[in-house]
């Protein structure tokens, strides 16, 4: 057997059947695991004999007392059968795809020590960005320092032998022990708090001076930090105990001096974080450590330092509201100023920068109407995506309402910033962003969390600076003329942003795909699902590691996540499944795919122009519906409401690809219904279209 698993436990009722799923889930090969009870006195004794019940891999052993983790891990270490160990807790994750990464390390031999990539999610489900230093990892006993919201994909990077001897230096790595190391030397775990700086470290060091520490670049463990009641979230002097821990370290190793830089971070994080140390020992805590220069003058450059970082964030909300000041000043004058009529101003996804129908009006335009010069508004943000040579003005820079205020046309498929003033004159085109599944506008009052307090007077207005609505199908006609009341005009003109999927042949799906570096007899399936507004950050609804290690090498899956979550998925690099999130064209990634697996997302109707297979996987159907409303039944099987096959898990997800079901004849039917019912303006013409009406006045 490769690999035990000991799962040290105590109060994780709350935790621990996630934490043994996260593992036993992947894949009917896996670990030996050895769920270790420390005496705890809530549910999680039951949990373990549960699934000890039903799962031969999975052993409990019972301790007659608490006695603390380092304890039963010994325990559990003393009792294991695989090659390697690794001491997981009962609160934290196994990622998926984890164990098939690190087989794959282990096999052919393997280091004596494995470094693992981690991650942490706070109590709120985010992921959260630890506190630099050693000491910054969850987990009972450890350095788990207070979190800081951000992206933490916190992985070893193995680039120089002393480069990954600083990663194993800190507990908060995890890693894989060969079993026969980790007795031939000794290693145990010490009694009480912080009873892994010791065999960690030492393991560490040891590896290092054979060559046998390696480390695995892939987030395998996912740490779930605890709102409080632990070791961790406790403040006391009970954590004076780490230095103690670091004494038997340097006595262990001979005092090795490649210890002391990571002693000094731990020891100073340990001192900061108000989890641990209260403010009345800290002074106490800094002698006790020994640690550089004193206590008063650490805390006064700490008390500097954030007056400074006050004082600069006054000043810049200060310049911040003065500038606006100025900015809205100077608007108010140029409204007075005449329009240009020669001048258009585009926007996208809340200036995000060049995409969707704004960006192939734009391009129609500078064909069929060059006269009209094209400027982009963005934000400062997203200047990156500009590409070279098109015109665009930043978010709230002088040239931006200057620009709003002159300008005869407005194209946009959300909003422009800033409360701009609507001249007599302006022509303001109002593309949208998709079909609507979801509800809307006014029809959103039944769910009025979805506002976000930004209140129905607010769209209303909205719709009344619009002087045409762009629609795809009489489904988004009716949908529009009832949420956005108002008197602006239905362009019932298709939607110009899909007007590639018609004029594109099959060359230039190939030449996307040579750019994506996908081989041409691969089947790609683009899996692209909405967001939540229930859920924050981007948590797919399938195990994407299983998905394509059960399809096989021949499967290729594109993964789009919402750009509300960014530019990134933040998945494990993997040559089959592919993180697109970042790139330019969604239009681009439909070309270049063989089917797309969604939710909920309006790409779906888009897709359909295609006439290639479309896989509705809607695991939380029920909740989506109750929490956003629907406007029809996209699962109800009926032709028009449905595109194709239909799964609720990953089981039939993955036995509607491999019996074919996706690309079947019914479900053809169904696509074709679907189609006509939502793609029946597009043809490759709409931009065309478009830019005749708006610009030239053609067809009114």
């Amino acid at each position: 057997m490769l690999l035990s698993v000991v799962v040290p436990v105590h109060r994780a009722q709350g935790y621990l059947r996630a934490t043994l799923e996260s593992v036993l889930g992947q894949g009917p090969d896996g670990p030996d695991v050895l769920v270790v009870d420390d005496a705890s006195r809530d549910g999680s004794a039951l949990i373990a004999a549960e699934f000890a019940a039903r799962d031969p891999r999975v052993r409990v052993l019972s301790l007659p007392e608490h006695r603390g983790a380092g304890w039963a891990r010994n325990a559990g270490a003393a009792e294991a059968r695989g090659r390697y160990l690794l001491f997981l807790d009962g609160d934290a994750l196994l990622r998926p795809g984890a164990l098939e990464a690190m087989t794959g390390r282990l096999d052919g031999g393997g280091p004596d020590v494995l470094l693992l990539g981690h991650d942490r999610i706070d109590w709120w489900g985010e992921v959260v960005a630890p506190e630099p230093g050693p000491g910054d990892a969850g987990g009972a006993g450890r350095g788990e320092s207070a979190p800081r919201r951000g992206t933490a994909t916190r992985e070893p990077a193995p680039r120089t032998a002393s480069g990954l001897v600083r990663d194993g230096l800190s507990t908060a790595v995890p890693r894989l022990f060969r079993r026969s190391f980790w007795t031939t030397h000794g290693l145990h775990f010490t009694d009480g708090p912080y009873e892994d700086v010791l065999p960690c470290l030492r393991a560490t060091l040891l590896a290092a001076d054979a060559g046998t520490l390696d480390a695995l670049d892939r987030i395998c463990v996912r740490h779930r930090l605890r709102r409080g009641g632990t070791f961790a979230t406790t403040p006391g002097r009970d954590h004076f105990a780490v230095l103690d821990a670091y004494e038997r370290l340097r006595a262990g190793t001979g005092h090795d001096p490649r210890i002391e830089e990571a002693r000094v971070r731990h020891l100073s994080a340990v001192r900061d974080d108000p989890g641990r140390i209260a403010p009345a020992d800290r002074a106490a805590f800094h002698r006790a450590a020994a640690l550089p220069g004193s206590y008063a003058a650490h805390r006064a450059q700490e008390t500097a330092r954030t007056a400074r970082t006050r004082t600069r964030a006054a000043l810049r909300a200060r310049k911040k509201t003065l500038r606006a000041r100025v900015m809205r000043a100077a608007y108010r004058t140029d409204l007075h100023r005449p329009l240009d009529p020669n001048l258009a101003v585009y926007g996208a996804y809340w200036n995000r920068g060049v995409a969707c129908n704004p960006a192939a009006i734009h391009a129609k335009a500078l064909e069929l109407a060059p006269h009209v010069r094209g400027v982009w508004a963005v934000s400062s943000r997203h200047l990156d995506r500009m590409p070279p040579g098109v015109p665009y003005v930043i978010e709230g820079s002088r040239a931006y309402w200057r620009a709003m205020a002159s300008a005869t046309y407005l194209i946009n498929n959300s909003s422009f910033p800033g409360g701009f003033t609507k001249r007599p004159g302006q022509r303001y085109l109002q593309t949208h962003h998709g079909t609507p599944l979801k509800t809307m506008g006014l029809d959103q009052r039944a769910y009025p969390a979805l506002t976000r307090g930004a209140g129905l007077e607010r769209i209303v207005a909205h719709a009344d600076q619009w002087d045409f609505s762009l629609s795809a199908n009489p489904h988004t006609t009716e949908i529009w003329d009832r949420v956005y009341p108002s008197g602006y005009e239905h362009l019932n003109l298709g939607y110009p942003r899909n007007d590639v999927y018609f004029t594109a042949g099959p060359e230039r799906a190939a030449e996307i795909r040579r750019s994506l570096a996908i081989d041409p007899d691969r089947t790609v399936l683009l899996y692209a699902p909405t967001h939540r507004d229930y859920r924050k950050g981007f948590l797919p609804p399938v195990d994407l590691d299983r998905l394509t290690r059960e399809l096989g090498p021949r499967y290729v899956v594109l993964v789009r996540a919402h750009y509300f979550y960014g530019r990134s998925a933040h998945l494990a690099a993997d040559t089959r499944v592919r993180d697109v999130t970042g790139h330019p064209s969604v239009e681009e990634l439909c070309l270049a795919s063989d089917a797309l697996i969604t939710d909920y997302s309006s790409l779906m109707f888009d897709y359909a122009c295609l006439d290639r297979p479309i896989i509705t996987h809607a695991p939380d159907w029920a909740a989506y519906r109750a929490s956003r409303g629907t406007y029809f039944d996209l699962l109800s099987g009926r032709p028009g409401d449905t595109p194709g096959a239909v799964t609720t898990t990953d089981d039939e997800l993955l036995e509607t690809l491999r019996g074919g079901e996706w690309r079947s004849a019914e479900a053809a039917r169904l696509r074709s219904a679907f189609r006509e019912r939502f793609c029946p303006y597009d043809d490759g013409h709409a931009a065309e279209r478009v830019v005749r009406r708006l610009f030239l006045d053609e067809g009114a």
